[in-house]
């Protein structure tokens, strides 16, 4: 196929989450995304290094919004709050985006390996917003543990956001995980939470 192909890979990514789901990724082949997408292998390694990175090619521009959203923050925003931003454009970036989301999750919460491959993703991108912080003269360990933070609400809105039956938009679920957070770390009960036990 010489010819230029419209949205290769969309196609190649849509392509392999299917063959994920249906043979499992350790038995789905690069071959085989190619011709299920109704391209080449050589226009699959055109776009991906290998059928891991289908799953994780879209953590640097995660990655590099989340940050830049940090960096662009007011003066006087405080550490909390310049996480805030980020992760709002972050949850612009998701937009009309669940189906896959929840097809991808699925692929790496039934694989070790690549479930170790998302923890270091989150641990790059905790990294990053801490440098963030720090450029922002926020002192450590403060700048580690806001960012932490950030990364925990994200990923717990993004689980929420994921579940089955779940309409919300990523948005609303990462504000309503925020305020839970700030409710907690001012000594106060989370929202709709009691303290039986």
């Amino acid at each position: 196929m010489g010819r230029w192909e419209p949205d290769a890979r969309g196609r190649l990514a849509k392509a392999a989450l299917e063959l994920y789901g249906e043979r499992g990724y350790e038995l789905t082949t690069v071959a085989e995304i190619a011709k299920r997408a109704g391209l080449t292998e050589r226009t699959f390694f055109r776009h991906y290094t290998d059928k891991r990175e289908v799953l994780f090619s879209g953590a640097g521009e995660l990655e590099q919004l989340f940050v830049g959203a940090v960096a662009g923050a007011p003066e006087s925003a405080a550490p909390i709050d310049a996480l805030a931003r980020g992760l709002y454009a972050v949850a612009e970036l998701f937009t009309d985006r669940r189906d896959f989301a929840r097809e991808r999750h699925a692929v790496i919460t039934a694989n070790a390996e690549l479930q170790e491959r998302e923890l270091i993703k989150l641990a790059s991108l905790s990294a990053a917003l801490a440098d963030a912080l720090r450029r922002r003269d926020v002192p450590e360990p403060t700048a580690s543990l806001a960012a932490e933070a950030g990364v925990a609400v994200f990923k717990i809105a993004f689980e929420r956001w994921i579940a089955a039956g779940e309409e919300r938009v990523l948005a609303e679920l990462t504000r309503e995980s925020l305020a839970e957070l700030k409710a907690v770390t001012a000594g106060g009960q989370a929202a709709g939470r009691s303290s039986g036990g």
